[in-house]
């Protein structure tokens, strides 16, 4: 049979309407929706016709369910849950910081009722939704006043434009930073209508070189931290206390972009250089900024601390409306900050905290009663006890290797790779990373309470094998 007859023996749409199969599939998804997913089916048919891909022309039952499948498609959601096997505790692919049961309850309450977001209940007027997490920021790190805003990017952009539009900003070369998603702080700075004016060398910045660069045009004194990367050997930047007082005697404002948001140290941090908030504003900065989905352990933020009278300037900057965080993340990080009033309850609160501090006996643990019930019913399955080392991520704490177990898998029947892509393929897809032609899931980032979904998951991405 040619390309010709083939096409003149596709089913007719009206026809495929009047069959037993269609009223099922209307009853499962909208009409409208239907009809569109049935003329696509019907066109992929056509082009495969023209094509020369295929030689006879599928049933009616088999062009409904290929639209019912289509339809699935449509309609699921494409942010979906996933299982983090790979020991990447704020992964940035994965979503970074999970959350607190108490800023969850948050969300969902100003989810579910109306609030007073913008509304003072003691005055009963108006009132500004960048209050709420005022008090206890202050609080937490001694700082004057606060504002949040969607980001990290955002609120750079934001200090950047209000206190430097159109004069110079003066950063050490070596702090020139690239994050995720091509984020430059060179061309944030341009954008926002500051000018650059890098000082030093990649590797070493003197308090000299800042104070060389200082004119009529400056307008602001800038650090960054590396958190993402870190220059070693023969190296120097200029101290936060450095800045400080060149920014006093030249009546400077300074700026510290600490990316991460450290707000008290941890364990596993010994000789590593996270700055801690509230160290570096007791240092006399003016202004400092960090995100809340990283290290904090909240919703994606960008937190802006400083002296009152620069924030007041950033609130009525026109910029701040379009930066403006929801009322979710502002429940959300405001339920997480209370959290810090008490480190200890912090740490086990804290999804991000409780993972960093896990203690690494109970990950083993948790690694053999995998391995038990993986050997039990997965006999076409290699698993083993794994040491493996965690990071913290979401470019944070590069130097700092966490300790953990983990499992190892192979499978006998078939690629390490083809099982990867199945585990990915899941309904709950679980993630994980190949080394050395093993599949590694790190129980560091993997839940308790994900163990059996795990496992499931596992032995349903086995099947039959190849």
């Amino acid at each position: 049979m040619n390309n010709k007859e083939l096409l003149r023996k596709i089913p007719k749409i009206d026809g495929i309407l009047e069959h037993p199969d269609w009223p099922e599939l209307v009853v499962e998804y909208p009409e409208g929706p239907a009809k569109d997913a049935l003329r696509a089916v019907i066109e992929n048919v056509r082009f495969a016709i023209k094509a020369g891909q295929v030689t006879s022309i599928p049933s009616i039952s088999e062009i409904v369910q290929a639209a019912r499948k289509m339809l699935g498609e449509w309609t699921n959601p494409r942010l979906r849950r996933v299982i983090n096997g790979t020991g990447v505790i704020i992964h940035t692919n994965l979503g970074r910081s999970l959350l607190a049961d108490e800023a969850i309850g948050a969300i969902v309450n100003a989810a579910s009722h109306y609030t007073n977001l913008e509304y003072d209940l003691e005055k009963g007027a108006r009132g500004s939704r960048y209050d709420h997490c005022t008090a206890v920021l202050k609080r937490l790190t001694g700082a004057e006043s606060s504002l949040v805003v969607n980001n990290n990017a955002g609120a750079v952009f934001l200090v950047l434009n209000t206190l430097a539009e159109g004069k110079e900003v003066i950063i050490s070369r070596g702090e020139l930073v690239e994050i995720g998603g091509s984020f430059r702080i060179p061309d944030v700075m341009k954008k926002s209508g500051a000018v650059l004016r890098e000082v030093g060398t990649t590797n070493r910045t003197h308090k000299e070189d800042y104070e060389n660069a200082i004119n009529q045009e400056t307008g602001l004194l800038m650090k960054a931290h590396t958190s993402n990367y870190r220059i070693k050997g023969f190296t120097h930047d200029v101290a936060v206390e450095e800045l400080v007082s060149l920014g006093g005697q030249y009546g400077v404002p300074t700026y510290f972009d600490a990316g991460s948001g450290l707000l008290f140290p941890f364990q596993v941090m010994t000789g590593n250089d996270e700055p801690l908030v509230s160290a570096e504003l007791a240092k006399g900065l003016d202004v400092i900024s960090f995100s809340g989905d990283k290290l904090l352990g909240a919703p994606q933020a960008g937190i802006i601390l400083g002296r009152k009278s620069l924030i007041d300037m950033m609130k009525k900057n026109p910029l701040t409306r379009a930066l403006r965080p929801d009322k979710f993340t502002i429940a959300g990080l405001e339920s997480t900050l209370l959290l810090y009033l008490d480190r200890e309850r912090a740490k086990k609160a804290i999804p991000t905290l409780r993972m960093i501090h896990e203690d690494v006996n109970v990950l083993r643990r948790r690694a053999q009663w995998i391995v038990k019930q993986v050997r039990t019913r997965c006999p076409s399955l290699s698993a083993d006890v794994t040491r493996l080392d965690s990071e913290v991520g979401g470019g944070s704490l590069p130097d700092v290797v966490v300790p953990s177990f983990g499992v190892g898998l192979k499978p006998r029947g078939m690629t390490v790779q083809n099982f990867e892509t199945r585990l990915r393929g899941l309904e709950v897809p679980i993630v994980g990373r190949i080394e050395k032609d093993v599949f590694l899931l790190d129980m560091r980032t993997i839940r308790k309470d994900e163990l059996d979904l795990l496992v499931q998951g596992i032995e349903s991405a086995l099947g039959d094998g190849e």
